[in-house]
């Protein structure tokens, strides 16, 4: 009995040292350039990327990216609130538990089991002359169809849920900035239709007034009837602005209600645009390796991990499965001598399972290969995309400065212009229509202002959360691959 347990508890100390089968990883080569484009779009940024003071995106919490003190409330309203927020933290406890069920499948399963049978034998059966009733208790501590792991099978899927765990994490930190930077969004957009709506409701003022003084003129014989229809055109066109404004700044705020989860507090909701502090200036560096910091890449990076354990569980199944059943109790045919000296019992089963043909396994170790390099095919372009979409930032970055500057010198034009064409037409040098062309372009170039100050602020939100902003203490990568860089690998 005693050798046998101590077999027993070798089986269990030995399994610690198997190894598992999984190819070593190897991170693949990044397709993507190891710098930032170069080009007439982005000739302001390299001049700007090593000034001093500038954070990087890494270190920069989001709280201090966004100075605005009110965009920070409804932000962090929106990480308590948000629904698929919180379906994504609630994915990471699942996937946390789905890697603990797989990991335990490494450890034998021990259980404590009572028996008591009572059976009467009638006389002449069995070879037995006269009934007999037979009893027996027991009470035993076992170990049922414990595989023990030698060839790494459960070890490479017990990897495999780990990495896909992981990867639900990064998911989760991806969410996190999606939803940092589409509240942002909805409020500068909001915060823009808002100023849109007042910049439609003085043009409709302005209107009204020309109209009541052309009216006026008109009853005085001074100017012709087409003029005054031309003038009540123009209330009616800024009307029509104010209106689809208001529509606009309600949809607005409903789809920030539906970000933040609750309704958004009114004293929290922007009043222009111009209102809005603007985020702090971050600094995308030199090299494109800061786009290893993003969740989605690591994600990628996870599930192509997990990939490749996933191959070592299908190398092991071509190798024998050996499981051990094993028992260790008392017995007695009496209930009061079941702990009684001599009523020890033991049972000891070790199972071997040698694979002979079994076409599946081919399939599925071939299975596992190609999903591996699916699973690269999906890394690489992860990164493509991200490098993408930065790239995109930095061409907006790099000239909205100039079309915004630009703009507002049309607009103070097209001022001047409204200006000095309502005074030649007061004049009478000048005919109304002038005057109409003069205040279309001016309402115009306003309009085409707030636009453009709205994506410099949505690309600097976007330049924020496509460098992986938005989310602390994640892990540290290494740098961007030019070569294929292997990483540490441990066969445990």
């Amino acid at each position: 009995m005693k050798k046998n347990v101590f077999l027993l508890l070798l089986g269990i100390a030995i399994v610690p040292a198997g190894c598992t089968m999984a190819p070593k990883y190897n991170r693949p080569k990044a397709p993507v350039p190891a710098e930032w484009p170069n080009g007439a779009a982005y000739a302001g940024i390299r001049e700007a990327i090593p000034q001093r003071g500038t954070p990087a995106v890494s270190q920069l919490r989001w709280q201090e990216f966004f100075s605005d003190e009110k965009l920070q409330q409804i932000i962090g309203m929106a990480l308590t609130n948000n629904r698929d927020l919180r379906i994504a933290a609630l994915n990471v406890e699942q996937s946390q538990a789905m890697y603990g069920i797989q990991r335990a499948e490494l450890l034998p399963t021990v259980n404590a089991n009572g028996s008591a049978t009572k059976q009467r034998i009638p006389a002449n059966v069995e070879g037995f002359p006269e009934p007999m009733t037979i009893e027996n208790y027991g009470v035993n501590l076992g170990v049922a169809s414990w595989e023990i792991d030698f060839f790494g099978r459960i070890r490479s899927l017990k990897d495999e849920a780990l990495q896909k765990y992981l990867a639900t994490e990064q998911a989760h930190r991806s969410a996190q900035i999606l939803l940092i930077s589409s509240v942002a969004d909805a409020y500068l957009i909001l915060a823009a239709d808002q100023e849109n709506f007042k910049l439609a409701e003085t043009t409709l003022e302005a209107q009204r007034s020309t109209y009541d003084m052309t009216k006026r003129r008109y009853d005085l014989g001074l100017v012709p009837e087409l003029d005054l229809h031309q003038a009540e055109m123009q209330v009616d066109a800024a009307l029509g602005d104010a209106v689809r404004y208001t529509q606009l700044v309600a949809q607005d705020k409903n789809a920030l209600n539906l970000l933040l989860g609750v309704p958004a507090p009114d004293e929290l909701l922007p009043a222009e645009l111009s209102g809005v502090i603007p985020p702090k200036e971050i600094s995308p560096g030199l090299s494109s390796e800061v786009l290893l910091r993003r969740p989605d890449v690591l994600q990628a990076e996870d599930l192509l991990k997990a990939a490749n354990a996933d191959i070592g569980a299908a190398r092991a199944a071509f190798f024998p499965q050996i499981s051990l059943t094993a028992a260790i109790g008392t017995s007695s045919s009496d209930l009061s001598g079941l702990f009684k000296a001599g009523s020890g019992a033991w049972s000891y089963a070790p199972q071997i399972v040698m694979p002979i043909f079994d076409a599946r396994t081919w399939s599925a170790h071939k299975a596992a290969k190609v999903q591996r390099e699916i699973a690269v095919t999906q890394y690489e372009k992860v990164i493509q995309s991200a490098f993408r979409e930065v790239a995109d930032a930095l061409a907006t970055r790099g000239t909205v400065d100039q079309q915004v500057a630009a703009q507002q010198s049309l607009v103070n034009a097209a001022t001047e212009t409204y200006r000095l064409s309502v005074s030649r037409y007061d004049k009478g040098i000048d005919n109304y229509l002038t005057v109409l062309d003069a205040q279309r372009s001016l309402y115009a170039a306003q309009q085409g202002l707030v636009s453009l100050r709205l994506a410099k602020l949505a690309n600097q939100v976007r330049l924020y959360a496509v460098l992986g902003g938005g989310w602390q203490n994640g892990p540290s990568p290494a740098p961007i691959a030019t070569s294929s860089s292997p990483q540490p690998h441990r066969n445990n």
